[in-house]
């Protein structure tokens, strides 16, 4: 049984689609899924919460002017 020169490429998309398909399923299968990580400690909903428990940012030095978008491209 030979197939029609006009199909051929849709047999090879579908055959090349199978594949993949195939080939990531099985990879997915082997993989194994990391173990769930320990959710912190939340503190309840009618406690306040403290501010910045442990977010301390350090300064950031900005250098030359800030940016602005062209959005206008005949104005200069």
């Amino acid at each position: 049984m030979r197939v029609r020169e006009s199909n051929r490429n849709l047999l090879l998309l579908g055959t090349f689609t199978l594949l993949s398909v195939a080939a990531a399923g099985l990879v997915a299968l082997l993989d194994q899924a990391p173990a769930p990580a320990n959710p912190a400690p939340r503190p309840a909903a009618n406690q306040a919460s403290a501010p910045n428990q442990g977010l301390a940012q350090t300064p950031v030095r900005i250098v030359g002017i800030p940016f602005v978008p062209n959005t206008n491209p005949r104005q200069r």
